[in-house]
């Protein structure tokens, strides 16, 4: 009889832990001047984690992107000037593979060339209630291992960053 009433609570155990980590569909991130909706993570072609809860990575990711990018926004646009960014897509650099127990029982994120990182968004850059530029991106960095230093410690989506902080300098600042 104590058995079934252990089973009864590590099953309404589980039920609690499942609830408690609750999934916004459209979660958005706001750093400094820029706005982030990211639509529909759970769509996205990579955005997966081989040791953390997925949620928690995602969010990780989302804040991480959001503080980048607000770093290098503020070095190109104006004064009064906002970046608003919808993101559909996420590919990060890499991709999973399993590792068989070989190194542990997750798998592990094997980053080459043949795996580059892709983001697809669209965008626009205001001034007030002025809209001064917008647009629709699809990115792909081919190159995104020749630009990382490999002797330094890297940073966490120092690739995706890269690729944006490139866009912002080649498309947005250009036009501003």
């Amino acid at each position: 009889m104590k058995v079934k009433h252990l089973l009864i609570a590590g099953a309404l155990m589980c039920n609690v832990a499942i609830a408690d980590e609750e999934v916004i569909e459209n979660p958005v991130t706001e750093e400094g001047i820029v706005k982030v909706e990211w639509q529909e993570p759970k769509n996205y072609r990579d955005l997966k984690t081989a040791t953390e809860v997925k949620s928690r990575f995602e969010q990780r990711f989302f804040d991480t992107m959001t503080k980048n990018i607000n770093k290098e926004a503020e070095k190109i646009l104006k004064p009064n000037q906002k970046l608003e960014m919808v993101v559909s897509d996420v590919d990060l650099a890499g991709d999973l593979r399993p590792t068989f127990g070989a190194t542990s029982a997750n798998e592990l994120r094997i980053v080459k060339d043949l795996y580059p990182p892709r983001m697809t968004f669209t965008y626009r850059i205001t001034e007030g209630d002025n809209v001064v530029i917008a647009g629709d991106e699809k990115l792909v960095d081919m190159n995104f291992m020749y630009g990382v230093n490999s002797t330094r410690n890297q940073r966490p989506f120092e690739y995706e960053t890269r690729m944006l902080k490139d866009w912002l300098k080649k498309t947005v600042e250009p036009v501003l």
